[in-house]
């Protein structure tokens, strides 16, 4: 079977959908795009000797011949670009997050079916080990129903927030709410059981520190209280707080699973705990067990980012591509549904903590409702229907902020050390000689 073309927009964070091409036997990239001039040099260094065609506008990028296109530009522009790729008649894999406002969710979801043209969200966190084999136990029945789940995405981004916002006051990160980037924490829990949000009831928390020194407007954290359309309860945490975790819990009818909690320092996302229970309410037949998900997974895949997860959710895309109907994607409607709830969390949060309803995009004479609703934090795409980016209205913020924060930036870039650079390292993956 001939290998699926590959084209990447988004030299920075496209590098790990590169690497899974460089080792993989049913891709290859063929162009890469970005209007960051020192990325795609280094793609250039790290891509050496491959035939890859270099671009620096996607206008130009968009006409080459390939299959299909990653879409690892900025959070806030995947969807604009979606539908362009789609129209192109190019296959899209897209990366978090799906679509900025309402108004983009309906043209995102309405492109796909008028194109047919494959549709996968990257939301890599479903693909992470314990996460995988909860999904996999929860389809075989271990736990019986789901009625209460729990998942947080913990990660302080401080320490970094200069080589990933680039002291940028304009930057999407330093003008995002805080339920904006929600997939990570809720998306896996709508991969393991399939169910739909309905509802939501929005908080937001945190204390100003940490935004006056980096810029940030947002509150630290988010949290969504999630209700499931059988009726079931889900609570996700995601955002900055000081320490990091990632931790997963799934309560059903008959027994429970989750991830290992990171200080109990028992292989967090690889180490899963199942206990479960012959009959209901049967503490006499009991069960529990432990493992690592993956002990024995392949060296290359271990190397991958996220806990192997980055090689999974680009191995699925591919696979769906070359046929497989059955391949484990995320298609334009659970992305929806693992992303509409932080961003009807915000309003539950703007209005005082009300619940709100979730649309459900799938009917179409829903979507008349949505689809000249542009609100957002991002001026140049809301105009008058602008939202703060928190409860209260926005913190003033110094320039003399985001000026230390360049300056941070750029000597990192110069050190050609750290987390800005790191990505692009040409050994971060290779093919094992055999």
């Amino acid at each position: 079977m001939k290998k699926i073309k590959v084209g990447v927009l988004g030299a920075y964070r496209g590098t790990s959908m590169i690497n899974y091409c460089k080792v993989a036997d049913n891709a290859e990239v063929v162009a890469i795009c970005d209007n960051w001039s020192e990325a795609l040099e280094r793609q250039k260094w790290a891509c050496e000797g491959l035939n890859i065609t270099f671009y620096d506008n996607f206008d130009d990028f968009i006409k080459h011949d390939m299959d299909a296109v990653v879409l690892a530009n900025f959070a806030t522009e995947h969807a604009p670009f979606a539908i362009r790729c789609m129209k192109e008649g190019k296959h899209v894999f897209s990366e978090v997050l799906p679509c900025q406002t309402m108004k983009e969710a309906v043209e995102l979801v309405e492109a796909v079916e008028e194109t047919g043209m494959v549709y996968a969200y990257g939301e890599n966190y479903c693909y992470m080990p314990a996460p995988l084999e909860m999904k996999r136990l929860y389809q075989q029945d271990k736990i019986g129903e789901l009625e209460y789940a729990e998942c947080e995405y913990l990660h302080n981004c401080d320490p970094i927030w200069p080589s990933i916002a680039y002291g940028d006051p304009n930057h999407w990160r330093n003008n995002m709410y805080s339920t904006f980037y929600c997939t990570h924490s809720l998306g896996p829990i709508l991969h393991i059981c399939g169910l739909r949000p309905v509802s939501v009831v929005g908080f937001e928390g945190g204390g100003d520190a940490n935004s006056l020194r980096t810029g940030r407007r947002s509150k630290n954290f988010g949290i969504e209280m999630v209700t499931l359309e059988n009726g079931a309860i889900v609570k996700s945490i995601h955002g900055a707080t000081y320490k990091d975790g990632n931790w997963y819990r799934v309560e059903g009818t008959k027994g429970r699973m989750e991830s290992a909690r990171a200080d109990a320092e028992a292989g967090d996302i690889h180490r899963i705990y199942v206990n479960t229970d012959e009959y209901p309410s049967g503490y006499d037949t009991e069960k529990l067990d432990t493992y690592l998900v993956d002990e024995n997974a392949d060296p290359i895949i271990r190397k991958f980012g996220h806990g192997g997860s980055d090689f999974y959710s680009m191995y699925n895309f591919i696979n769906k591509l070359q046929g497989n109907e059955e391949a484990d994607i995320i298609d334009v409607y659970e992305a929806l549904d693992m992303f509409l709830p932080g961003l009807f969390a915000f309003r539950s949060i703007l209005n005082g903590g009300v619940s709100v309803n979730i649309p459900n995009l799938r009917d179409k004479a829903e979507r008349e409702n949505w689809r000249n609703d542009i609100a957002c934090t991002d001026p140049k795409v809301a105009g008058e229907q602008v939202l703060p980016c928190r409860k209260g209205g926005n913190l003033s913020i110094g320039i003399d902020v985001y000026e230390e924060q360049k300056r941070l930036f750029l000597e990192d870039l110069k050190s050609d050390s750290g987390y800005s650079t790191m990505a692009f390292t040409q050994s971060s993956v290779k093919k094992e000689n055999k």
